[in-house]
């Protein structure tokens, strides 16, 4: 049970840092300096790397437990998918704030000129008291003016499919070895492939709409308020995609399963 919940909390800083991603760009955009943004968001992106390297051991692990005591671990990769929807909420919720603290790295960065000589100059006690000041709470008028207008449906929807390939594939990966273990081989090196198709599809058929609409609001084409209002719906279509893993994870699971033997 400590393995589930020590599980659970990489998944869920997993996710969290994923899509408050979204929040740094937006800094960049409202700051007009895009480039320092990105490579701020290359290294939160470190952290949810390096947090995905811990958790697959022990993740396997419970596999490998199930597979000794002969139980069923669905309801304990359905937890797993939980915390990731419940990550995501709370990046949705965080992102008022992250705006404004990312706002603030972002000038740090650009006076020290690089990410070591910032954390030694700019992250002092002071300054980490200083970061409640930039706090936000979501405010109802910021709420009601919240608006799908303008912004591709067909985006959203894939954002959601490819949120929810990525967070349910190696799961069900794991779940599938229990259901054919003869082929365990085979279906564990599946994962690979299953995690490439959706960073494929993320790659060619969203980021480049994302860049593309980003690129319009730094060229004054298009507002800041409608490039906020299609990051957070960027960061809703993924909690939706982490709710439709959900159901995705055990028929994916069986469809490797009963793929695994057409590679023999």
């Amino acid at each position: 049970m400590d393995a589930l919940w020590l599980i659970c909390l990489l998944t869920f800083i997993i996710h969290t840092t994923e899509t408050l991603s979204y929040a740094i760009r937006f800094a960049g955009v409202k700051t007009g300096r895009i480039a320092v943004a990105l490579s701020l968001v290359g290294v939160t992106l470190l952290l949810s790397r390096t947090s995905n390297l811990i958790q697959g051991p022990f993740t396997g692990g419970l596999m490998d437990q199930a597979a000794i005591l002969h139980t069923d671990p669905s309801w304990q990769l359905h937890v797993i998918i939980a915390a990731s929807s419940v990550g995501t909420l709370a990046a949705i919720l965080l992102f008022p704030s992250f705006v404004q603290i990312s706002s603030r790295v972002i000038s740090h960065l650009e006076l020290a000129g690089s990410i070591p000589q910032m954390l030694r100059t700019a992250v002092t006690v002071d300054s980490i008291r200083r970061v409640r000041h930039h706090l936000r709470i979501p405010s109802w008028q910021a709420i009601s003016r919240f608006r799908i207008k303008g912004i591709p449906k067909r985006l959203l929807l894939l954002n959601c499919l490819g949120t929810a390939i990525y967070t349910s594939s190696v799961l069900s990966v794991l779940y599938a070895t229990l259901l054919v273990p003869e082929y365990k081989a085979t279906v564990l090196m599946s994962s690979g492939m299953i995690n490439g198709f959706a960073t494929i599809f993320m790659t060619i058929l969203v980021d480049p709409q994302v860049a593309l609409l980003t690129e319009k609001a730094m060229q004054g084409k298009a507002t800041q308020e409608s490039i906020r209002d299609m990051y957070l719906w960027l960061m809703i279509s993924r909690f939706c995609g982490t709710l439709l893993a959900q159901f995705l994870l055990v028929p994916a699971a069986y469809w490797v399963a009963w793929l695994s033997p057409l590679f023999h």
